[in-house]
């Protein structure tokens, strides 16, 4: 049997139940519709970092390997997953930022990541790249909507963003999100997420398939098919 490991942000109890923050339990029960719906066979549990950590050489060792479905970009090192180096890449904010502004001659934020407050879903397939409606946070904490207004003569230039960033780090099927802002009518890169992070809850009442069922179908079809 197919074995799927979930990645998340959360903490441990002592009876080892695991306590996640409302939009993660939002994330993961989504995340687990999908592989329901899709492949129901399939074992699945939910993870933290540390106890991944622990695994590692139980999983190195063991004759088939699960499928990891990361949601956190703060991944052990040493786990042996296929898009390792992507999520090394988009950890490191501060090299894609400078690349975005060497490169493209892109405003780029120059603080944290607070300013980003845009985000737009990049879904890349086999067939090539697809892109969601962008969303955009509220006035509440961790509220989101899509789709978000953006300047319509923004989105050509955004796009073209997104595909040279993807291609920039050889990007393998799944789903990201590029987060950033627009000032003064000018749009700021912040970072690229290598997965559906909090904002893609947008998606789950949208009228398009949610971002969690591609995140799923891409990760799947990379992960034992090795497209």
């Amino acid at each position: 049997m197919d074995k799927v490991l979930i990645i998340v942000d959360a903490k441990v109890k002592a009876e080892g139940k695991i306590v996640a923050s409302p939009v993660t339990e939002k994330m993961i029960r989504s995340l687990l519709e999908a592989i329901a719906q899709e492949t129901p066979s399939f074992a699945i549990e939910i993870v933290t970092p540390p106890a991944l950590r622990a695994q590692i050489e139980l999983i190195r060792s063991a004759q088939h390997r699960p499928i990891y479905c990361p949601l956190t970009i703060q991944l052990p090192s040493s786990l042996p997953l296929p898009a390792q180096d992507i999520f090394r890449a988009c950890q490191d904010i501060k090299a894609r930022r400078e690349w975005v502004a060497q490169k493209l001659a892109i405003k780029v934020n120059l603080g944290d990541s607070s300013l980003g407050n845009r985000w737009l879903p990049i879904i890349v397939q086999p067939e090539g790249l697809r892109f969601g409606e962008i969303i955009g946070e509220r006035e509440i904490p961790n509220a989101y909507q899509q789709p978000a207004e953006v300047d319509k003569k923004l989105l050509k230039p955004l796009t073209s963003l997104a595909k040279k960033l993807i291609d920039s780090i050889n990007a393998p099927p799944s789903v990201y999100l590029l987060q950033f802002t627009v000032v003064n009518g000018e749009i700021v890169f912040d970072r690229l997420w290598p997965f559906p992070a909090a904002p893609a809850i947008a998606s789950l009442t949208h009228a398009e398939p949610n971002l969690y069922q591609l995140y799923w179908q891409c990760i799947r079809k990379h992960q034992l098919v090795g497209v």
